[in-house]
């Protein structure tokens, strides 16, 4: 039986949690959305380090991209470790959330290879 003043959302409103769900859902793909488009924005290594005023190759933006997915990857497990249970993911959520990666990445690549700059 299900005490009188539990809520469905009670859960959600618990001080422990430090986002709701649906806040933390959208900041991971805020934080996806920004990292995917790093890698093309700017001639830094993961925007932070100046590379001497040469010039980012493919091959350092793709391994860039790489590592920023993980990275993001490792942020979304500890917002919803926060959230709540950690679910174990099989090959499939990887192989999705890499692809989805990639197709956020996009307009950052057409920016940078695509888009005539004047």
């Amino acid at each position: 039986m299900v005490p009188e003043d539990h809520s469905p959302h009670a859960d959600l409103l618990n001080t422990g949690a430090s986002v709701s769900l649906s806040a933390g859902g959208w900041l991971v793909i805020l934080l996806a959305l920004v990292g995917a488009n790093l890698p093309f924005l700017n001639q830094r290594l993961f925007a932070l380090i100046p590379l001497g005023g040469i010039t980012k190759s493919p091959w350092l933006r793709l391994l860039e991209l790489i590592v920023v997915y993980f990275v993001v990857g490792l942020l979304a497990w500890v917002i919803e470790a926060r959230i709540g249970n950690v679910f174990h993911q099989g090959w499939q959520f990887y192989a999705v959330t890499a692809s989805m990666f990639l197709v956020l990445a996009f307009p950052g690549f057409v920016y940078r290879y695509l888009w005539r700059h004047r």
